[in-house]
């Protein structure tokens, strides 16, 4: 067994332990504490400590969150950090990043594949033992090839028959896409780390919902979705769904939220494509515009009376984070994960 370091937090006495292996986030978040994140991927630098003792070695000491005026003041990025020794750490924790189910790492074997569309393909690993999450959760990809793990949202939910589905977008030359499109196959094995994230379905709201996606967002707002049918305290909710894209060939999803009890009902699935001349061979008679437009004119002035959910790229994520301050929405009913 690998020897773990201890890393305590200063000014609290707390402490807890990190295998030389794991990240100092990940590991308190494992020991159940409240410890700052977002992206888990050092993109977005929510994680950001203190390292007042002790030595770490960085999975990334490029990344972006980090600065140089951090790094003049031995600030580090958690999800980056492995300890080279006992360390403390200065960090103000948090109760609303207390993971409700504590992540765990698992083996999973790649049991099939399916392309959604020309550029996403889901993806079906089954874990060695149970990984539970709740919906619109993420987990940590890692294989062979990898230069440090990927993040990734389960599209189905925990009810299903234990396997963790994930509909992944191609990256043009990304090394972690290219990995998983062209050179994994059934029956091969992976390791899985979560659940993570803080933008799960709330169950014990009481408002209807509004799924916005873009994107390889699909999978955390199906999850959201079907969260909401399968679960009695949400199963009676209405639920708009729009997704965007650029042409009609991007679209999807509405074959899987139909088949959902109370779709057409209930259950509103509203597509919508930016740039329909894109692709001259598959006409389209639909919404065009942008997808924060489409919520716009759907929900007009109710938005507020909604919880929302989105998820997919940055220019998309930041154009709904506008749209919802406009009208009003409370923050506190805005629910999406920042590492699109």
């Amino acid at each position: 067994m690998v020897a773990c370091f201890k890393i305590t937090i200063a000014d609290t006495g707390q402490q807890f332990d990190c295998g030389p292996d794991d990240t100092v986030s990940r590991a308190a978040l494992r020991a159940g504490l409240g410890m700052p994140y977002e992206c888990n991927v050092g993109a977005c630098g929510s994680c950001k400590i203190e390292l007042l003792d002790g030595e770490i070695v960085s999975n990334w000491p490029e990344a972006p969150a980090l600065t140089d005026r951090d790094r003049a003041r031995r600030r580090v990025l958690g999800c980056q950090s492995r300890p080279a020794s006992d360390c403390t750490i200065k960090v103000r924790l948090g109760n609303h990043y207390v993971s409700r189910i504590r992540p765990q790492r698992v083996a999973a074997v790649l049991t099939s594949v399916h392309d959604v569309t020309h550029d996403i393909r889901e993806f079906r690993f089954q874990p060695e033992s149970p990984l539970a999450f709740l919906p619109g959760q993420y987990a940590l990809i890692n294989c062979a090839g990898f230069n440090g793990p990927r993040a990734y949202s389960m599209s189905n939910t925990a009810r299903d028959d234990g396997s963790l589905h994930f509909q992944i977008k191609r990256v043009h030359n990304g090394v972690g896409t290219t990995i998983l499109f062209d050179r994994l196959g059934p029956g091969d094995t992976v390791t899985l780390d979560g659940p993570y994230g803080l933008a799960y379905l709330r169950t014990e709201s009481p408002r209807d919902i509004v799924c916005i996606a873009g994107g390889s967002g699909l999978a955390p707002m199906l999850s959201i979705a079907r969260g909401a049918a399968a679960d009695p305290a949400t199963a009676a909710r209405k639920l708009h769904f729009f997704y965007g894209g650029r042409c009609a060939t991007d679209i999807c999803g509405e074959e899987l939220l139909s088949a959902l009890p109370g779709f057409g009902a209930r259950l509103f699935f509203h597509p919508v494509v930016s740039m329909p001349e894109l692709d001259s061979n598959v006409s389209w008679s639909g919404r065009v515009g942008f997808v924060h437009q489409a919520v716009q004119e759907v929900m007009g002035q109710s938005l507020a009376d909604h919880e929302i959910y989105f998820a997919g790229p940055p220019a998309m994520t930041q154009a709904v984070q506008q749209l919802l301050s406009q009208n009003g929405v409370p923050r506190e009913q805005v629910h999406y994960d920042a590492f699109y």
